[in-house]
């Protein structure tokens, strides 16, 4: 796909964006064919949106979650300024339809990952890490039916991204853990105490250890020409099946000996 047609499919992504509407499908003159194709989208979606881009989230780090929307792998997204939530400050519901939270965990880093040639090692992308940060996403398609858009189109749609807040840097000397076998435990609390909904996860269910997605992600970026910079973090992925919220419930995800992040979800 040429950058002209990318730049029309960014177009209508935007819209969408903006009015918190939904399509069926790109048209099939405008329809990526590839993941390299729904790539050219969102990197024309990042002009479209002016916004600074604060960092990077993987999508679909599990099996079943692949599965679900007929994805052959994990896919990266963009995570812009506008998308960002204070950690203390009410998450605005708007007109998110997948309805689920996702915790994650976030890393940030300290120097810059450029492309290259060859593929980076775990170790080498863990040098770059300057912290590690604690994170709720709020993901949202604006495909009516996203478990059918298909990857490059999933792609394009910046991999689901809405809304994200992360916490303060994790101050547990945290290098020495095994991520892969760390527990996170999650509640949903039901307004007006109508119910509480748990969920219990760990490391191992993003690509078997959140250190395993990072390092993916950096070498992704890196076969497309992007580099991951200085101070942008990366968001690997749930620890836990997603957890179903409705207007104002109260959403804390405990990583035991690494922090608890909370969040409360607005009425609109």
């Amino acid at each position: 796909m040429d950058k002209g047609l990318a730049r029309q499919a960014a177009e209508i992504m935007h819209q969408h964006m903006q009015d918190g509407t939904v399509l069926q499908n790109l048209p099939d003159s405008l329809r990526p064919d590839s993941r390299e194709a729904g790539y050219g989208i969102q990197a024309m979606l990042e002009e479209q949106k002016g916004y600074d881009r604060k960092g990077w989230k993987i999508a679909a780090t599990s099996k079943a979650g692949q599965q679900h929307i007929g994805l052959s792998g994990p896919v990266a997204g963009r995570i812009f300024s506008d998308m960002m939530v204070e950690q203390g400050t009410e998450v605005p519901f708007g007109k998110n339809r997948m309805r689920v939270a996702e915790a994650e965990f976030v890393f940030c880093f300290g120097y810059d990952l450029p492309p290259r040639p060859q593929v980076y090692s775990s170790e080498e992308v863990m040098a770059a890490v300057d912290s590690l940060h604690l994170g709720l996403e709020f993901p949202d398609s604006r495909f009516a039916d996203f478990a059918s858009a298909g990857e490059a189109q999933l792609i394009a749609d910046n991999a689901c991204a809405y809304k994200f807040m992360m916490g303060a840097a994790v101050t547990d000397n945290w290098h020495e853990l095994d991520l892969s076998a760390h527990q996170t435990n999650a509640v949903v609390m039901r307004k007006n105490d109508e119910g509480t909904a748990h969920y219990e996860g760990a490391g191992a269910n993003v690509l078997g250890c959140p250190r395993i997605a990072l390092t993916w992600l950096v070498n992704e970026l890196s076969l497309l020409g992007v580099t991951l910079k200085r101070g942008e973090f990366v968001t690997t992925g749930t620890t836990t099946t997603p957890m179903a919220f409705l207007p104002g419930d109260k959403i804390a995800a405990d990583f035991g000996t690494l922090g608890i992040i909370s969040c409360q979800l607005g009425e609109i």
